[in-house]
């Protein structure tokens, strides 16, 4: 029952911080842009890094199933690896351009 409510609390967190932050801090007046995209950015990367804490503590102080540990740990590692993807999409460390030309050479050729 607990590896169940791991798993959907952190179900809802991780579409909350996907969909629902930056729905909720993305204001358009007269279909322009308000809200600032970095705001948005650095909201969710905090978020991602807030719930790798929370699930590393939960892991390592609060479960005592040792079947359930694991999971907890898992979910650490799958918030961490989005939180690193998501702040060096926003340094500009990470593109695509290698996708887009990918995908232009298919439609070219294919």
């Amino acid at each position: 029952m607990l590896r169940f409510f791991l798993f959907l609390l952190n179900c809802v967190l991780l579409a909350l911080l996907m969909l629902g932050v930056p729905e909720a801090t993305r204001a358009h007046v007269v279909g322009y842009q308000v809200s600032k995209a970095p705001t948005t950015e650095l909201v969710i990367v905090w978020g991602l890094g807030i719930a790798a804490a929370a699930n590393l503590l939960a892991g390592l102080v609060l479960i005592k199933d040792r079947k359930v540990r694991p999971h907890a740990w898992e979910w650490t590692v799958l918030f961490a690896a989005l939180g690193l993807l998501q702040y060096s999409l926003y340094r500009g460390w990470v593109n695509f351009d290698w996708l887009k030309t990918t995908l232009e050479w298919c439609q070219k050729h294919l």
